[in-house]
């Protein structure tokens, strides 16, 4: 019998070697002391696309320019039309090659709103911007190096509530720098804090100045205020929808009704001050002409009116004793000039009072 071997082509062998080659055999056991060996390939591949819809304001646009500098993984597009639909940012997104969306949506050039949308499938939320301070408002002490990742630090109620666990994970795909970025720093020198207070999300920036935990604010500031979360990529069925929202412009319209009741109880008061008020200056004087002449004289005309209207009643008690007692009650010289003086002392007191009026009467405001 003639055996005829079978020869396999050297392309295939070729092959195999090769295979054998990139096969990489680990060691069974590694020591403690030898480096963790470096992760070369870049793995978490998250962009992230930021841009605005036209009808935002310069302090906005400035707010956008500086979220674009804290996150090295971003890219850029032109200004959005406003009447195009928002299914529109989604074919945007692919086209960039981004699965995640930042847009600001400005409303009256007063009003700015933020979409923050998971690309392919979704979910989405839409935030209400609050008060919006950018780095070159607040001018802070902190700094730290460009394109370096962040820490991220979370208030513990974001575990507690469903739509707050939502929102942190997409927070997180999104601010989270990926690891190896060509345009990120290999090191953490700066966190990102998100507090939630008063049903919001408060953002702060801080810089690390060293290891036990000091801190220094860098910028920059703003108060995301939740409005609603959407199952798909800007649009779909709503998850969740804040009930204690109120939009801007129904608080400018409450605003507004205040001012026009408190100018119309300005005016009531008004009115009834008008229908209230005494016909003279001084009611408790009859006419005016009590203020015209010689103030002193007029002092002693009040105190001699006194003194007879005294002296009246005092003889319509009388008559009804004897003579005698009236003898007995006559009045003797040591307390007739003590009566003097008690009356100079009183037209005193009296003119004093009116040289007072006068005295106010003639000072005039000074214009500043």
């Amino acid at each position: 019998m003639v055996t005829i071997k079978s020869k396999k082509p050297k392309k295939q062998t070729e092959i195999v070697a090769a295979k054998v080659e990139d096969v990489v055999t680990l060691p069974p056991s590694r020591m403690s002391d030898e480096p963790t060996p470096k992760q070369v390939k870049w793995i978490n591949r998250q962009r992230v696309l930021v841009f605005a819809t036209r009808g935002i304001n310069h302090r906005h646009r400035h707010m956008m320019e500086d979220i674009k500098k804290l996150m090295p993984h971003h890219k850029t597009e032109s200004k959005m039309e406003r009447s195009k639909n928002l299914y529109v940012v989604n074919e945007i997104s692919e086209m960039k090659n981004c699965n995640k969306c930042i847009l600001f949506e400005g409303r009256k050039m007063r009003d700015l709103y933020m979409w923050m949308s998971n690309v392919p499938n979704g979910p989405c939320v839409k935030f209400l911007v609050e008060n919006v301070y950018t780095m070159g408002e607040l001018k802070m002490t902190g700094n730290c190096l460009r394109g370096s990742r962040p820490l991220l630090s979370f208030d513990p109620q974001f575990t507690k509530d469903p739509h707050y666990a939502l929102l942190k994970e997409l927070l997180t795909q999104t601010f989270g720098v990926p690891n190896h970025h060509p345009k990120s720093q290999p090191f953490f020198d700066h966190v990102y804090t998100f507090m939630i207070l008063d049903n919001r999300i408060w953002f702060r920036n801080y810089q690390i100045l060293s290891e036990d935990g000091a801190l220094a604010e860098i910028g920059p500031r703003f108060v995301l205020n939740p409005v609603k979360i959407f199952s798909g990529s800007f649009g779909g069925t709503t998850l969740w929808e804040n009930p204690k929202y109120i939009s801007p412009a129904k608080l400018r319209q409450a605003y507004s009704k205040k001012a026009a009741n408190k100018y119309e109880r300005r005016v009531e008061k008004k009115v009834v001050y008008e229908a209230t008020k005494p016909e003279t200056g001084y009611p408790d004087i009859e006419g005016a002409d009590f203020f015209k002449g010689d103030p002193m004289e007029k002092a002693e005309e009040v105190v001699v009116k006194e003194e007879i209207q005294e002296t009246g009643s005092d003889d319509e008690v009388q008559p009804t004793r004897p003579a005698l007692s009236m003898k007995k009650k006559s009045k003797s010289k040591p307390d007739m000039a003590i009566r003097r003086k008690q009356l100079k002392a009183k037209s005193k007191a009296i003119s004093d009072q009116i040289k007072k009026r006068k005295q106010i009467k003639k000072i005039k405001p000074k214009l500043k």
